[in-house]
């Protein structure tokens, strides 16, 4: 007799299939490429093998992918998107991964250039600097009119000479989820970013909100965000009143299992109420601890996660501080385009705030509570308030 799926668990796949799906369309995995391996895959959502297996199947009856025994998981040829091929114009964009975070800013990129007969080029340097400078140097070779570049920049000994370097480039260059930090007067650079400093003290301030005034910060060691979160969290706790219970830096490898388990006693032995995890998969992982030890989520511990990508497949879906990733793309594809078609215009440097998604971690109740998910710019210019057209820029 055959055993119906758990509605939970088809919920996962359905949902993990959305996440890969949006990736190939974005075009963060290229057609005729090989996907990650399911375990990658497992590992990288926090989700088990039979969740990825059945998110596959579900791609694979789409049509988007191709499953080979043997070699692995491909997209199919066909697979993508209208208005990609045959484009006079073609930007370079190059993104330090292709799994985590980066499909829907790519997603925001590829929408908006296609939409002006724009021809996108992807290059990923896993936050390798030697493959940095080897992807924008073969972009450039291949004759890109401009380039979108997440780079990497804390590896670097003198961050401020490779950007001043990217300055000089041949074609118009706009920073996308990057800036030197801080980016004093000096800094010429174009550049559209979140205000992680913002989103750090976004997430204390929904904490004090609900009564928290014990915090925990975890964070994740070589991140180049965890600087900034840190800061808007410490100016928020100062400004509202809340002690720091500790603040804990994670191994750039991440934990293996049960590592998250002594910090979270740490946390909770030190009578903090709340905590806030860079990123997801860090705070799921808190959330399992807690379940081994008794801790309830939220009743004794309200969690916050930093990034919405994976948060609500946790056991307890995370409240969850939400980068506009979606807009920061079509933002910094917009500029860019304005540059290439209005090339004396003023510089942009853009940084456009987090909002937080109510969901059951922190204890709050999310009706009424929820924010939009991708909130519009702070500083959005009006320069680029309009669709940019395709002659505009192919002149």
């Amino acid at each position: 007799m055959n055993t119906p799926n758990p509605p939970g668990r088809d919920l996962k796949s359905r949902r993990l299939a959305t996440h890969l799906r949006d990736a190939i369309r974005s075009r963060a995995y290229l057609p005729g490429g090989k996907l990650p391996t399911e375990q990658e895959i497992a590992t990288a959502h926090t989700v088990s093998l039979t969740t990825v297996r059945r998110a596959m199947q579900m791609l694979a009856a789409e049509g988007l992918v191709v499953r080979r025994q043997g070699a692995g998981t491909f997209v199919s040829e066909g697979a993508a998107p209208a208005g990609q091929r045959g484009s006079e114009v073609a930007v370079g964009v190059v993104v330090p991964d292709t799994t985590m975070y980066f499909p829907r800013v790519l997603k925001g990129i590829e929408q908006t250039l296609t939409r002006a007969g724009v021809r996108l080029m992807l290059a990923c340097s896993h936050y390798d600097v030697e493959e940095d400078e080897r992807a924008v140097a073969g972009l450039l070779n291949a004759g890109v009119a401009g380039l979108l570049l997440v780079p990497t920049l804390i590896e670097r000994n003198d961050p401020e000479a490779y950007v001043a370097r990217l300055n000089r480039a041949q074609v118009p260059v706009v920073l996308v989820e990057r800036a030197l930090d801080p980016s004093g007067p000096a800094d010429v650079s174009e550049y559209v970013r979140t205000d992680h400093e913002a989103g750090g003290y976004q997430a204390v301030a929904h904490l004090a909100g609900l009564g928290h005034r014990r915090l925990g910060l975890v964070l994740r060691g070589g991140n180049p965000t965890s600087k900034q979160v840190e800061t808007g969290f410490l100016k928020a706790t100062a400004e509202l009143g809340v002690e720091v219970v500790d603040r804990i830096a994670v191994a750039p490898a991440g934990w293996q299992p049960g590592q998250a388990d002594p910090v979270l006693r740490t946390l909770v032995d030190g009578g903090a109420t709340g905590l806030v995890s860079l990123g997801e998969r860090e705070a799921t992982m808190l959330l399992s601890a807690a379940r081994r030890a008794g801790v309830g989520v939220p009743e004794r511990l309200a969690i916050v996660a930093y990034d919405d990508d994976i948060a609500d497949l946790a056991d307890v879906p995370l409240t969850a501080v939400s980068p506009p990733k979606y807009h920061l793309g079509r933002l910094a594809a917009e500029v860019l385009l304005r540059r290439l078609a209005e090339p004396d215009l003023p510089r942009h440097q853009v940084r456009l705030r987090p909002s937080i998604v109510v969901r059951d971690s922190c204890g709050a109740k999310a009706a009424g509570m929820r924010a939009q998910r991708e909130p519009v710019p702070v500083t959005e210019p009006a320069a680029v308030s309009e669709p940019i057209p395709a002659s505009g820029v192919i002149a």
